[in-house]
Protein backbone atom coordinates (compact mmCIF):
# COMPACT_ATOMS: atom_id res chain seq x y z
CA UNK A 1 0.00 0.00 0.00
CA UNK A 2 1.65 3.21 -0.87
CA UNK A 3 1.94 5.19 2.03
CA UNK A 4 1.21 8.89 1.04
CA UNK A 5 -2.03 7.68 0.41
CA UNK A 6 -2.67 7.30 4.24
CA UNK A 7 -2.10 11.14 5.39
CA UNK A 8 -4.20 14.45 5.28
CA UNK A 9 -5.19 16.85 8.07
CA UNK A 10 -8.45 17.47 9.13
CA UNK A 11 -10.13 19.91 6.68
CA UNK A 12 -11.24 22.30 8.96
CA UNK A 13 -7.61 23.63 9.33
CA UNK A 14 -8.46 25.56 6.25
CA UNK A 15 -9.40 28.69 5.93
CA UNK A 16 -8.87 28.84 2.07
CA UNK A 17 -12.58 28.53 0.93
CA UNK A 18 -10.80 27.14 -2.36
CA UNK A 19 -9.47 24.39 -0.75
CA UNK A 20 -11.63 21.02 -1.17
CA UNK A 21 -12.69 18.50 1.63
CA UNK A 22 -10.68 15.57 -0.69
CA UNK A 23 -7.37 17.18 -0.65
CA UNK A 24 -5.13 14.29 -0.04
CA UNK A 25 -3.03 15.95 2.64
CA UNK A 26 -2.70 19.27 4.79
CA UNK A 27 -0.32 19.93 7.10
CA UNK A 28 -0.91 22.42 9.81
CA UNK A 29 1.81 24.05 11.04
CA UNK A 30 2.29 25.04 14.81
CA UNK A 31 5.55 27.05 14.77
CA UNK A 32 4.38 30.96 14.17
CA UNK A 33 1.75 32.56 15.79
CA UNK A 34 -0.13 32.25 12.16
CA UNK A 35 -1.17 28.88 10.95
CA UNK A 36 0.38 27.54 7.63
CA UNK A 37 -1.66 25.07 5.27
CA UNK A 38 -0.43 23.19 3.13
CA UNK A 39 -2.82 21.56 0.24
CA UNK A 40 -2.83 19.75 -3.15
CA UNK A 41 -5.17 17.76 -5.27
CA UNK A 42 -1.77 15.47 -5.34
CA UNK A 43 -0.36 13.61 -2.15
CA UNK A 44 1.70 16.56 -0.53
CA UNK A 45 4.26 15.22 2.50
CA UNK A 46 6.17 17.79 4.11
CA UNK A 47 5.74 19.86 1.14
CA UNK A 48 7.08 18.05 -1.82
CA UNK A 49 3.96 16.94 -3.94
CA UNK A 50 3.91 12.93 -5.31
CA UNK A 51 1.60 10.65 -7.19
CA UNK A 52 0.18 13.69 -9.46
CA UNK A 53 0.64 17.43 -10.98
CA UNK A 54 0.19 20.31 -8.64
CA UNK A 55 -2.10 22.78 -10.13
CA UNK A 56 -1.16 25.77 -11.51
CA UNK A 57 -1.40 27.87 -8.31
CA UNK A 58 1.23 25.19 -6.93
CA UNK A 59 1.02 24.71 -3.40
CA UNK A 60 -1.61 26.71 -1.10
CA UNK A 61 -0.50 28.77 1.48
CA UNK A 62 -3.17 30.49 3.43
CA UNK A 63 -1.66 32.72 6.42
CA UNK A 64 -5.19 35.21 6.78
CA UNK A 65 -6.73 35.52 9.77
CA UNK A 66 -9.94 33.64 9.38
CA UNK A 67 -8.54 30.31 11.15
CA UNK A 68 -9.91 30.40 13.92
CA UNK A 69 -13.72 31.37 12.57
CA UNK A 70 -13.20 28.96 9.33
CA UNK A 71 -12.15 25.54 12.13
CA UNK A 72 -15.16 26.43 14.23
CA UNK A 73 -17.75 26.49 11.30
CA UNK A 74 -16.18 23.13 9.99
CA UNK A 75 -16.26 21.62 12.88
CA UNK A 76 -20.37 22.72 13.18
CA UNK A 77 -21.07 20.76 9.74
CA UNK A 78 -18.89 18.08 10.86
CA UNK A 79 -20.77 17.29 13.41
CA UNK A 80 -23.82 17.59 11.77
CA UNK A 81 -22.99 15.26 9.47
CA UNK A 82 -21.07 12.38 11.73
CA UNK A 83 -22.74 9.25 13.25
CA UNK A 84 -24.03 9.15 16.72
CA UNK A 85 -23.42 5.58 17.69
CA UNK A 86 -21.86 2.35 16.41
CA UNK A 87 -23.53 -0.95 15.65
CA UNK A 88 -22.25 -3.97 17.43
CA UNK A 89 -19.43 -5.99 15.81
CA UNK A 90 -18.53 -2.96 13.68
CA UNK A 91 -15.19 -3.01 11.84
CA UNK A 92 -12.33 -1.63 13.52
CA UNK A 93 -9.79 -2.42 10.86
CA UNK A 94 -7.39 -4.00 12.63
CA UNK A 95 -5.11 -5.81 11.06
CA UNK A 96 -5.68 -4.11 7.78
CA UNK A 97 -2.41 -2.49 8.41
CA UNK A 98 1.02 -3.36 9.78
CA UNK A 99 4.44 -2.18 10.39
CA UNK A 100 5.54 -2.36 6.98
CA UNK A 101 2.90 0.03 5.86
CA UNK A 102 4.75 1.57 8.89
CA UNK A 103 7.84 1.75 7.18
CA UNK A 104 6.52 2.78 3.65
CA UNK A 105 4.61 5.33 5.32
CA UNK A 106 7.51 6.95 7.33
CA UNK A 107 9.78 6.62 4.66
CA UNK A 108 8.00 9.54 2.39
CA UNK A 109 7.28 11.54 5.36
CA UNK A 110 10.55 11.73 6.74
CA UNK A 111 12.25 13.38 3.74
CA UNK A 112 13.76 16.70 4.18
CA UNK A 113 12.04 20.03 4.27
CA UNK A 114 13.16 22.63 7.07
CA UNK A 115 9.57 22.79 8.13
CA UNK A 116 8.75 23.03 12.17
CA UNK A 117 7.08 20.19 13.88
CA UNK A 118 3.67 19.98 12.92
CA UNK A 119 -0.16 18.27 13.17
CA UNK A 120 -1.72 15.89 10.86
CA UNK A 121 -4.33 13.31 10.46
CA UNK A 122 -4.28 10.26 9.16
CA UNK A 123 -6.84 9.87 6.40
CA UNK A 124 -7.38 5.98 7.90
CA UNK A 125 -8.86 7.53 10.85
CA UNK A 126 -12.17 8.44 8.80
CA UNK A 127 -14.55 10.69 10.48
CA UNK A 128 -15.12 9.97 13.58
CA UNK A 129 -18.33 9.54 16.00
CA UNK A 130 -20.70 12.69 16.91
CA UNK A 131 -19.31 14.90 19.63
CA UNK A 132 -16.21 12.90 19.79
CA UNK A 133 -13.31 14.07 22.12
CA UNK A 134 -9.97 14.88 20.57
CA UNK A 135 -6.49 12.63 20.60
CA UNK A 136 -3.32 14.38 20.09
CA UNK A 137 -0.54 11.40 19.55
CA UNK A 138 2.58 12.41 20.34
CA UNK A 139 5.29 10.21 19.29
CA UNK A 140 8.54 8.04 20.52
CA UNK A 141 11.94 9.10 19.19
CA UNK A 142 10.98 8.12 15.69
CA UNK A 143 9.17 11.14 15.45
CA UNK A 144 7.06 10.58 12.75
CA UNK A 145 3.88 10.20 14.23
CA UNK A 146 2.90 7.12 12.73
CA UNK A 147 3.36 4.89 15.75
CA UNK A 148 -0.44 4.35 15.77
CA UNK A 149 -0.91 3.08 12.81
CA UNK A 150 -2.03 0.02 13.47
CA UNK A 151 -5.03 1.59 15.61
CA UNK A 152 -6.19 4.37 13.22
CA UNK A 153 -9.35 3.18 11.64
CA UNK A 154 -10.36 2.44 15.67
CA UNK A 155 -9.33 4.95 17.05
CA UNK A 156 -10.88 7.31 14.22
CA UNK A 157 -14.48 5.78 15.00
CA UNK A 158 -14.45 7.41 18.37
CA UNK A 159 -11.48 10.12 18.50
CA UNK A 160 -10.72 12.86 16.85
CA UNK A 161 -7.17 11.86 16.04
CA UNK A 162 -3.93 14.55 15.62
CA UNK A 163 -0.41 12.98 15.17
CA UNK A 164 2.45 15.27 15.81
CA UNK A 165 5.05 14.78 12.97
CA UNK A 166 8.54 16.27 14.00
CA UNK A 167 11.10 16.35 11.51
CA UNK A 168 14.34 14.16 10.96
CA UNK A 169 16.20 17.26 10.87
CA UNK A 170 13.92 19.85 13.13
CA UNK A 171 15.96 20.84 16.55
CA UNK A 172 13.48 21.90 18.40
CA UNK A 173 14.44 21.77 22.20
CA UNK A 174 11.79 20.03 24.49
CA UNK A 175 10.82 22.91 26.39
CA UNK A 176 9.56 24.49 22.62
CA UNK A 177 7.83 21.30 21.67
CA UNK A 178 6.18 21.72 25.56
CA UNK A 179 4.88 24.99 24.29
CA UNK A 180 3.59 23.59 20.95
CA UNK A 181 1.42 21.00 22.15
CA UNK A 182 0.77 23.34 25.32
CA UNK A 183 -1.44 25.76 22.51
CA UNK A 184 -2.95 23.36 21.34
CA UNK A 185 -4.22 21.92 24.36
CA UNK A 186 -5.37 25.30 25.34
CA UNK A 187 -6.28 26.19 22.09
CA UNK A 188 -9.30 22.89 21.91
CA UNK A 189 -10.08 23.59 25.48
CA UNK A 190 -11.27 26.72 24.54
CA UNK A 191 -13.52 25.25 21.92
CA UNK A 192 -14.86 22.46 23.83
CA UNK A 193 -14.06 23.39 27.60
CA UNK A 194 -16.77 20.53 28.75
CA UNK A 195 -15.09 17.53 26.66
CA UNK A 196 -11.67 16.00 27.61
CA UNK A 197 -8.43 15.95 25.84
CA UNK A 198 -6.42 13.13 25.56
CA UNK A 199 -2.66 12.67 24.86
CA UNK A 200 -1.45 9.38 23.86
CA UNK A 201 2.43 9.39 24.59
CA UNK A 202 4.96 6.66 23.41
CA UNK A 203 8.26 6.52 25.16
CA UNK A 204 9.04 10.10 25.24
CA UNK A 205 6.06 12.03 24.20
CA UNK A 206 5.06 10.03 27.34
CA UNK A 207 7.50 12.91 28.90
CA UNK A 208 5.61 15.63 26.62
CA UNK A 209 2.60 14.43 27.90
CA UNK A 210 3.47 14.79 31.49
CA UNK A 211 4.88 18.31 30.98
CA UNK A 212 2.11 19.86 29.51
CA UNK A 213 -0.81 18.17 31.94
CA UNK A 214 1.97 19.52 34.66
CA UNK A 215 1.27 23.12 33.51
CA UNK A 216 -2.46 22.92 32.94
CA UNK A 217 -3.81 21.46 35.97
CA UNK A 218 -6.74 22.87 35.22
CA UNK A 219 -7.73 21.32 31.53
CA UNK A 220 -9.57 17.83 31.70
CA UNK A 221 -7.29 15.68 30.07
CA UNK A 222 -6.90 11.77 30.17
CA UNK A 223 -2.87 11.12 29.42
CA UNK A 224 -2.40 7.28 28.24
CA UNK A 225 1.52 6.45 28.50
CA UNK A 226 3.28 3.63 26.62
CA UNK A 227 6.17 2.41 28.04
CA UNK A 228 7.22 6.36 29.03
CA UNK A 229 10.48 7.50 28.87
CA UNK A 230 11.12 8.97 32.55
CA UNK A 231 13.13 6.10 33.31
CA UNK A 232 15.44 7.10 30.51
CA UNK A 233 18.27 7.72 33.45
CA UNK A 234 18.11 3.89 34.53
CA UNK A 235 17.84 2.49 30.63
CA UNK A 236 19.30 -0.63 29.68
CA UNK A 237 21.11 1.32 27.07
CA UNK A 238 22.92 3.36 29.15
CA UNK A 239 27.08 1.88 28.74
CA UNK A 240 26.15 2.40 25.06
CA UNK A 241 25.00 6.11 24.62
CA UNK A 242 28.54 7.09 25.06
CA UNK A 243 29.52 4.44 22.01
CA UNK A 244 27.27 5.69 20.07
CA UNK A 245 28.28 9.27 20.38
CA UNK A 246 32.14 8.24 19.28
CA UNK A 247 31.21 6.05 16.42
CA UNK A 248 32.46 6.87 13.46
CA UNK A 249 30.06 7.68 10.35
CA UNK A 250 31.08 4.33 8.10
CA UNK A 251 29.98 2.13 11.20
CA UNK A 252 26.47 3.81 11.82
CA UNK A 253 25.10 1.82 9.19
CA UNK A 254 24.96 -0.87 11.65
CA UNK A 255 23.02 0.80 14.33
CA UNK A 256 19.67 0.52 12.85
CA UNK A 257 19.63 -3.33 13.05
CA UNK A 258 20.85 -2.74 16.85
CA UNK A 259 17.49 -0.68 17.41
CA UNK A 260 15.52 -3.02 15.37
CA UNK A 261 16.43 -5.86 17.57
CA UNK A 262 16.11 -4.77 20.80
CA UNK A 263 13.09 -1.65 20.57
CA UNK A 264 10.44 -4.33 19.77
CA UNK A 265 9.59 -8.12 18.91
CA UNK A 266 9.69 -8.54 15.36
CA UNK A 267 7.64 -11.51 15.84
CA UNK A 268 4.84 -9.86 17.54
CA UNK A 269 5.14 -7.02 14.88
CA UNK A 270 4.87 -10.22 12.33
CA UNK A 271 1.58 -11.17 13.57
CA UNK A 272 -1.06 -8.47 13.48
CA UNK A 273 -2.61 -9.38 10.82
CA UNK A 274 -2.19 -13.54 11.57
CA UNK A 275 -5.48 -14.45 12.48
CA UNK A 276 -5.38 -16.66 16.00
CA UNK A 277 -8.31 -18.97 14.97
CA UNK A 278 -5.73 -20.17 12.10
CA UNK A 279 -4.29 -23.74 12.55
CA UNK A 280 -1.08 -24.11 14.22
CA UNK A 281 0.47 -25.13 10.85
CA UNK A 282 -1.34 -22.36 8.70
CA UNK A 283 -0.50 -19.76 11.61
CA UNK A 284 3.40 -20.70 11.57
CA UNK A 285 3.40 -20.52 7.82
CA UNK A 286 1.99 -17.12 7.55
CA UNK A 287 3.93 -15.91 10.64
CA UNK A 288 6.96 -16.88 8.74
CA UNK A 289 5.86 -15.23 5.30
CA UNK A 290 5.35 -12.04 7.33
CA UNK A 291 8.31 -12.11 9.22
CA UNK A 292 10.92 -13.00 6.10
CA UNK A 293 9.14 -10.20 4.34
CA UNK A 294 9.57 -7.55 7.64
CA UNK A 295 13.05 -8.08 7.76
CA UNK A 296 14.53 -5.98 4.85
CA UNK A 297 12.04 -3.05 6.53
CA UNK A 298 14.22 -2.71 9.73
CA UNK A 299 17.45 -0.91 7.65
CA UNK A 300 14.53 2.06 7.38
CA UNK A 301 15.78 3.01 10.87
CA UNK A 302 18.94 4.44 9.48
CA UNK A 303 16.54 7.32 7.29
CA UNK A 304 14.35 7.68 10.04
CA UNK A 305 16.84 8.30 12.86
CA UNK A 306 19.95 9.29 10.91
CA UNK A 307 23.33 9.81 13.04
CA UNK A 308 23.06 13.26 13.64
CA UNK A 309 19.05 12.90 14.49
CA UNK A 310 19.90 9.91 17.03
CA UNK A 311 22.64 12.19 18.82
CA UNK A 312 20.43 15.23 19.16
CA UNK A 313 17.20 12.73 20.22
CA UNK A 314 19.82 11.30 23.04
CA UNK A 315 20.07 15.27 24.84
CA UNK A 316 16.74 15.56 24.25
CA UNK A 317 15.58 12.44 26.17
CA UNK A 318 17.87 13.71 29.04
CA UNK A 319 16.10 17.10 29.16
CA UNK A 320 12.62 15.61 28.38
CA UNK A 321 12.94 13.20 31.68
CA UNK A 322 14.23 15.67 33.97
CA UNK A 323 11.79 18.26 33.01
CA UNK A 324 9.00 15.57 33.40
CA UNK A 325 10.22 13.42 36.38
CA UNK A 326 10.44 17.17 38.77
CA UNK A 327 7.10 18.29 37.93
CA UNK A 328 4.90 14.62 38.54
CA UNK A 329 3.50 16.47 41.65
CA UNK A 330 1.96 18.96 40.39
CA UNK A 331 0.17 16.32 37.22
CA UNK A 332 -3.53 15.96 38.27
CA UNK A 333 -4.31 14.75 34.73
CA UNK A 334 -6.53 11.12 34.74
CA UNK A 335 -3.11 8.62 33.46
CA UNK A 336 -3.24 5.51 32.53
CA UNK A 337 0.09 3.74 31.85
CA UNK A 338 1.09 0.68 29.73
CA UNK A 339 3.99 -1.28 30.35
CA UNK A 340 6.03 -3.82 28.25
CA UNK A 341 7.37 -6.89 30.36
CA UNK A 342 10.33 -7.50 27.57
CA UNK A 343 10.84 -4.00 26.96
CA UNK A 344 15.27 -4.09 26.60
CA UNK A 345 14.91 -0.41 26.01
CA UNK A 346 13.76 0.71 29.26
CA UNK A 347 12.65 -0.62 33.29
CA UNK A 348 9.26 -0.12 32.08
CA UNK A 349 7.54 -2.22 34.27
CA UNK A 350 9.52 -0.73 37.55
CA UNK A 351 8.69 2.41 36.07
CA UNK A 352 5.26 1.93 35.92
CA UNK A 353 4.99 1.23 39.52
CA UNK A 354 6.84 4.10 40.29
CA UNK A 355 4.64 6.16 38.72
CA UNK A 356 1.49 5.07 39.99
CA UNK A 357 2.84 5.85 43.76
CA UNK A 358 3.55 9.57 42.55
CA UNK A 359 1.03 10.26 40.22
CA UNK A 360 -2.42 10.98 42.15
CA UNK A 361 -4.75 9.12 39.33
CA UNK A 362 -3.01 6.19 37.62
CA UNK A 363 -3.89 3.18 36.75
CA UNK A 364 -0.92 0.07 35.37
CA UNK A 365 -1.63 -2.50 32.65
CA UNK A 366 1.56 -4.69 32.27
CA UNK A 367 2.03 -6.23 28.91
CA UNK A 368 4.47 -9.07 29.64
CA UNK A 369 5.03 -10.46 26.35
CA UNK A 370 5.72 -7.24 24.62
CA UNK A 371 8.43 -4.99 23.76
CA UNK A 372 9.34 -1.55 23.58
CA UNK A 373 7.21 -0.53 20.63
CA UNK A 374 3.98 -1.38 22.15
CA UNK A 375 1.88 0.26 20.01
CA UNK A 376 3.32 -1.41 16.69
CA UNK A 377 2.73 -5.13 18.29
CA UNK A 378 -0.05 -7.93 18.07
CA UNK A 379 -1.83 -8.56 20.79
CA UNK A 380 -2.82 -4.89 21.93
CA UNK A 381 -5.71 -2.78 20.51
CA UNK A 382 -5.63 0.44 22.35
CA UNK A 383 -9.68 1.54 21.69
CA UNK A 384 -9.94 -2.27 23.31
CA UNK A 385 -7.53 -0.78 26.17
CA UNK A 386 -9.47 2.49 26.49
CA UNK A 387 -12.85 1.37 27.25
CA UNK A 388 -11.72 -1.87 28.81
CA UNK A 389 -10.01 0.41 31.89
CA UNK A 390 -13.32 2.87 31.19
CA UNK A 391 -10.94 5.98 30.21
CA UNK A 392 -13.71 6.92 27.44
CA UNK A 393 -15.81 9.90 27.67
CA UNK A 394 -17.42 12.50 26.62
CA UNK A 395 -17.42 14.98 29.59
CA UNK A 396 -16.07 15.36 33.15
CA UNK A 397 -17.28 12.40 34.27
CA UNK A 398 -17.20 8.81 32.84
CA UNK A 399 -21.13 7.02 32.07
CA UNK A 400 -21.11 3.40 31.79
CA UNK A 401 -24.25 4.10 29.34
CA UNK A 402 -23.89 7.11 27.31
CA UNK A 403 -20.14 6.18 26.74
CA UNK A 404 -20.04 2.63 26.09
CA UNK A 405 -19.02 1.62 22.81
CA UNK A 406 -20.21 -1.55 21.25
CA UNK A 407 -17.62 -4.17 20.95
CA UNK A 408 -16.05 -4.84 17.39
CA UNK A 409 -15.70 -8.36 15.94
CA UNK A 410 -12.43 -8.05 16.65
CA UNK A 411 -13.28 -7.59 20.36
CA UNK A 412 -15.95 -10.24 20.25
CA UNK A 413 -13.26 -12.71 18.69
CA UNK A 414 -10.09 -11.88 20.92
CA UNK A 415 -12.44 -11.89 24.49
CA UNK A 416 -14.17 -15.00 23.32
CA UNK A 417 -10.21 -16.96 23.25
CA UNK A 418 -9.25 -15.10 26.05
CA UNK A 419 -12.40 -15.86 28.24
CA UNK A 420 -14.29 -18.50 27.13
CA UNK A 421 -11.65 -20.29 25.42
CA UNK A 422 -11.55 -24.32 25.79
CA UNK A 423 -14.68 -24.15 28.38
CA UNK A 424 -16.83 -22.81 25.86
CA UNK A 425 -15.14 -25.46 23.18
CA UNK A 426 -15.69 -28.41 25.83
CA UNK A 427 -19.01 -27.27 27.06
CA UNK A 428 -20.73 -26.14 23.55
CA UNK A 429 -23.45 -24.32 24.99
CA UNK A 430 -26.77 -24.26 22.95
CA UNK A 431 -29.29 -21.55 23.17
CA UNK A 432 -32.97 -22.15 22.84
CA UNK A 433 -36.34 -19.51 22.97
CA UNK A 434 -39.98 -20.18 22.91
CA UNK A 435 -42.02 -18.37 20.25
CA UNK A 436 -45.53 -16.75 20.73
CA UNK A 437 -47.36 -19.63 20.04
CA UNK A 438 -45.34 -22.04 22.40
CA UNK A 439 -42.99 -23.54 20.23
CA UNK A 440 -39.60 -24.18 21.44
CA UNK A 441 -36.53 -23.55 18.62
CA UNK A 442 -32.89 -23.46 18.54
CA UNK A 443 -31.69 -20.09 18.22
CA UNK A 444 -32.71 -16.62 20.11
CA UNK A 445 -35.56 -16.45 17.62
CA UNK A 446 -38.48 -15.75 20.33
CA UNK A 447 -36.41 -13.00 21.98
CA UNK A 448 -37.83 -9.63 21.22
CA UNK A 449 -35.45 -7.67 18.50
CA UNK A 450 -36.94 -3.76 19.51
CA UNK A 451 -36.31 -3.22 23.07
CA UNK A 452 -36.38 -2.38 25.90
CA UNK A 453 -36.85 -5.82 26.98
CA UNK A 454 -34.85 -7.11 30.43
CA UNK A 455 -33.44 -10.92 30.80
CA UNK A 456 -34.39 -12.06 33.99
CA UNK A 457 -32.72 -15.31 34.80
CA UNK A 458 -30.11 -17.95 37.36
CA UNK A 459 -26.39 -18.05 37.95
CA UNK A 460 -24.58 -20.76 37.40
CA UNK A 461 -21.03 -21.41 39.41
CA UNK A 462 -19.20 -18.77 39.14
CA UNK A 463 -21.78 -16.82 36.23
CA UNK A 464 -19.65 -18.69 33.22
CA UNK A 465 -22.78 -18.55 30.97
CA UNK A 466 -22.94 -15.18 30.89
CA UNK A 467 -19.81 -15.04 28.06
CA UNK A 468 -21.84 -17.72 26.02
CA UNK A 469 -24.88 -15.62 26.46
CA UNK A 470 -23.54 -12.37 25.73
CA UNK A 471 -21.83 -14.17 22.36
CA UNK A 472 -24.87 -15.98 21.69
CA UNK A 473 -26.89 -12.23 21.35
CA UNK A 474 -24.15 -10.41 19.29
CA UNK A 475 -23.77 -13.02 16.50
CA UNK A 476 -26.78 -14.05 16.68
CA UNK A 477 -29.21 -11.17 16.42
CA UNK A 478 -26.58 -8.17 16.53
CA UNK A 479 -27.79 -7.29 19.50
CA UNK A 480 -26.27 -6.13 22.52
CA UNK A 481 -27.36 -7.53 26.30
CA UNK A 482 -25.81 -5.13 28.82
CA UNK A 483 -25.43 -6.81 32.19
CA UNK A 484 -25.79 -5.71 35.69
CA UNK A 485 -22.33 -6.96 37.15
CA UNK A 486 -21.42 -6.61 40.77
CA UNK A 487 -19.36 -3.09 41.54
CA UNK A 488 -16.79 -4.74 42.63
CA UNK A 489 -15.75 -5.51 39.64
CA UNK A 490 -15.46 -2.12 38.68
CA UNK A 491 -13.39 -1.00 41.86
CA UNK A 492 -9.96 -0.50 42.14
CA UNK A 493 -10.01 -2.72 44.46
CA UNK A 494 -10.38 -5.62 42.45
CA UNK A 495 -7.04 -4.34 40.59
CA UNK A 496 -3.69 -5.27 41.70
CA UNK A 497 -0.84 -2.66 40.88
CA UNK A 498 0.72 -5.25 38.59
CA UNK A 499 -2.79 -6.05 37.03
CA UNK A 500 -2.65 -7.38 33.80
CA UNK A 501 -5.61 -6.86 30.78
CA UNK A 502 -7.62 -9.35 32.14
CA UNK A 503 -11.56 -10.49 32.31
CA UNK A 504 -12.67 -7.85 34.89
CA UNK A 505 -11.46 -5.62 31.69
CA UNK A 506 -13.38 -7.51 29.22
CA UNK A 507 -16.59 -7.48 30.96
CA UNK A 508 -16.77 -3.54 29.94
CA UNK A 509 -15.97 -4.09 26.71
CA UNK A 510 -18.62 -6.60 26.39
CA UNK A 511 -20.90 -4.04 27.63
CA UNK A 512 -21.52 -4.76 31.76
CA UNK A 513 -22.33 -2.15 34.31
CA UNK A 514 -22.21 -1.76 38.09
CA UNK A 515 -25.89 -2.45 38.89
CA UNK A 516 -27.26 0.65 40.25
CA UNK A 517 -31.03 2.04 39.88
CA UNK A 518 -29.99 4.87 38.13
CA UNK A 519 -27.80 2.36 35.70
CA UNK A 520 -31.03 0.64 35.36
CA UNK A 521 -33.18 2.99 34.90
CA UNK A 522 -30.71 4.90 32.32
CA UNK A 523 -30.69 1.59 30.04
CA UNK A 524 -34.38 0.50 30.06
CA UNK A 525 -34.96 4.47 28.75
CA UNK A 526 -32.14 3.85 26.12
CA UNK A 527 -34.29 0.57 25.36
CA UNK A 528 -31.57 -1.62 25.33
CA UNK A 529 -31.65 -5.29 26.10
CA UNK A 530 -30.69 -5.54 30.35
CA UNK A 531 -29.32 -8.73 31.71
CA UNK A 532 -30.38 -9.59 35.22
CA UNK A 533 -29.53 -11.94 37.72
CA UNK A 534 -31.78 -11.01 41.24
CA UNK A 535 -29.67 -13.60 42.68
CA UNK A 536 -26.34 -11.53 42.43
CA UNK A 537 -22.92 -13.18 43.39
CA UNK A 538 -24.54 -14.88 46.33
CA UNK A 539 -26.46 -17.35 43.46
CA UNK A 540 -23.36 -17.47 41.90
CA UNK A 541 -21.16 -19.12 44.52
CA UNK A 542 -23.63 -21.04 45.64
CA UNK A 543 -22.30 -24.17 47.91
CA UNK A 544 -22.54 -28.02 47.17
CA UNK A 545 -25.84 -28.89 47.32
CA UNK A 546 -27.38 -25.73 46.33
CA UNK A 547 -27.10 -26.54 42.41
CA UNK A 548 -29.83 -24.44 40.65
CA UNK A 549 -31.71 -22.86 43.87
CA UNK A 550 -32.94 -19.49 43.30
CA UNK A 551 -31.41 -17.07 45.73
CA UNK A 552 -33.89 -14.03 44.86
CA UNK A 553 -34.70 -11.58 47.27
CA UNK A 554 -38.65 -10.71 47.91
CA UNK A 555 -39.07 -7.56 46.76
CA UNK A 556 -38.57 -8.00 43.10
CA UNK A 557 -38.28 -4.30 42.59
CA UNK A 558 -37.26 -4.75 38.81
CA UNK A 559 -40.40 -5.58 37.65
CA UNK A 560 -41.77 -1.96 39.01
CA UNK A 561 -39.17 -0.36 37.28
CA UNK A 562 -39.53 -2.98 33.80
CA UNK A 563 -43.69 -1.78 34.01
CA UNK A 564 -42.59 2.00 33.83
CA UNK A 565 -40.69 1.68 30.91
CA UNK A 566 -42.70 -0.79 29.14
CA UNK A 567 -40.09 -3.35 28.83
CA UNK A 568 -40.54 -7.06 27.62
CA UNK A 569 -39.22 -9.16 30.24
CA UNK A 570 -37.98 -12.66 29.09
CA UNK A 571 -37.42 -15.08 32.28
CA UNK A 572 -34.48 -17.53 31.15
CA UNK A 573 -33.30 -20.77 32.94
CA UNK A 574 -29.65 -21.93 32.55
CA UNK A 575 -29.11 -25.71 33.01
CA UNK A 576 -25.77 -27.59 32.33
CA UNK A 577 -22.99 -26.08 33.70
CA UNK A 578 -23.58 -26.54 37.25
CA UNK A 579 -23.87 -30.63 36.44
CA UNK A 580 -20.37 -29.98 35.06
CA UNK A 581 -18.93 -28.85 37.64
CA UNK A 582 -20.24 -31.61 40.21
CA UNK A 583 -19.08 -34.09 37.42
CA UNK A 584 -15.38 -32.38 37.84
Amino acid sequence: MASVTGFRVLPFFVSNSENKYGSRVQVRSLGDADANVLSSNSVVVNGTSIGGERGKGGTSIDQGNGHLRSKVEEKRRVKDEALETLKPLWNDGYGTETVRDFFDMAKDIVKHDGGPPRWFCPVSCGRPLKDSPILLFLPGMDGTGLGLVLHHKALGKAFEVWCLHIPVHDRTPFEGLVKLVEETVRFEHALSPHKPIYLVGDSFGGCLALAVASRNPAIDLVLILSNPATSFGRSQLQPLFPILEAMPDGLHSAVPYLLSSIMGDPVKMAAVNIESSFPPGQRFERLSRSLTGLLPYLSGFDDIIPRDTLLWKLKLLKSATAYANSRLHAVKAEVLVLASGKDNVLPSRDEAERLKNSLQDCVVRHFKDNGHTLLLEDGIGLMTVIKGTSKFRHSRRHSYTSDFIPPSMTELNHACDQIIGLFGVATDPILFSTLEDGKIMKGLAGVPSEGPVLLVGNHMFMGLEVPSLAEGFLREKNIMIRGLAHPMLFSRMSQSSSSEFSITDWVKVLGAVPVTGSNFFKLLSTKSHVLLYPGGSREALHYKGEEYKLFWPDQQEFVRMAARFGATIVPFGAVGEDDVAEFL
